[in-house]
């Protein structure tokens, strides 16, 4: 849009570009006024929005303008932790500027985005990390929220349960069974239910619910999973059809555990915490088994890939993926402000 003034003002989506299979990798605004959503068919997102024009992705732009972006970041800390190309946690408890004002600072972040690179930015400033990434996606997709210490009590209390980072459509549909739709519910709660029934996380979710969460901006933020998947031109049927898939899958996922090991690890093999297949049957309904695992092994894939099978239910395969769980390290409260830019 910002480059090709003709994309502007109309519905456009990223990627996608095989009707039948192709998947959407984003939208803009006008098009999410039909219902499009990102990892969304493009064959279902062309029934909503008939008028939709998908436009190929440019990787090598976008890494070039997140280049330019993070350096404006660097200019006001020296604590980032990068979310995506787009979007990161800054921490600004120690900056001077403004007088130490995360709310000022954020405003001129986003205003120098805008002068410089053309690009909205939405931001979002609070105490800690997971109100500060809610506050970022309230005044989308160029605004600002603030959620200061005092209001962050209340700002939290009326939080809907399915905005908590990490809480997924499936979490979320456990949470309303048992009448929990908002934190303020979930603190009326008793904890140990919640531990019953989602183990740790339940922690997780009790503490978000009381504006609790005490991890720090991690600047060199350890990547927990490796993965790799194929959606096909055609379904396949049997569970044969999809461990030669996986043969293939495989030999991609070494390199690419390969190349983290090279970039991230200093060298060294990564601790390995799970492996899991996931599949994609033809109605487009996700399912994948996952189990603990000390190491990569292709033969460990094969009752991984008979689980998640056993759940299609004569339904044909469409995606095919093997994805490797990173062990992760303790983590714990800082002052953060994520932004999330305006893709280009």
């Amino acid at each position: 849009m910002r480059d090709n003034p003709s994309l502007r003002n109309i519905p456009i989506a990223i990627g996608g570009s095989s009707e039948r299979r192709g998947v959407i990798a984003t939208c803009n605004y006008p098009a999410r006024k039909f219902g499009v959503r990102s990892a969304m068919a493009s064959a279902y997102a062309l029934k909503l929005c008939p008028n939709l024009k998908l436009v190929k992705g440019r990787m090598t732009v976008y890494q070039e303008e997140s280049q330019k972006i993070r350096a404006i970041f660097a200019d006001y800390t020296d604590l980032i932790e990068p979310l995506s190309l787009d979007e990161a946690y800054l921490d600004v408890t120690g900056s001077s500027l403004f007088k130490g004002s995360a709310t000022r600072i954020a405003e001129e972040i986003r205003q120098r985005i805008a002068s410089e690179l053309n690009l909205t930015a939405s931001a979002g400033v609070a105490p800690c990390k997971f109100v500060a990434k809610v506050a970022s996606d309230e005044n989308k997709p160029n605004g600002l929220c603030v959620v200061t210490p005092d209001q962050l009590d209340e700002f939290v209390k009326a939080m809907s349960l399915k905005k908590i980072p990490g809480v997924g459509q499936v979490t979320v549909q456990k949470l309303n069974q048992l009448g929990l739709h908002t934190c303020a519910d979930v603190r009326a709660y008793p904890i140990t239910e919640l531990q019953k029934r989602f183990g740790k996380f339940g922690q997780v979710i009790w503490d978000r619910a009381h504006g609790i969460d005490e991890r720090p901006v991690q600047t060199n933020r350890i990547r927990k999973s490796v993965g790799v998947e194929r959606t096909l031109s055609e379904d396949i049927q049997t569970v044969e059809a999809c461990d030669e898939i996986i043969d293939k899958l495989y030999t991609t996922l070494q390199e690419r555990l390969t190349a983290h090991q090279q970039k991230h690890n200093g060298g060294r093999p990564p601790n390995i915490r799970t492996l899991g297949v996931k599949l994609k049957f033809s109605d487009f309904q996700l399912t994948s088994a996952e189990h603990r695992y000390p190491s990569v092994h292709r033969s460990a894939f094969k009752p991984l890939l008979q689980e998640a099978y056993q759940r299609s239910n004569g339904r044909g395969i469409r995606l095919v993926g093997l994805q490797v769980g990173l062990a992760e390290k303790d983590e714990n409260k800082q002052l953060d402000l994520p932004f999330e830019t305006g893709g280009t």
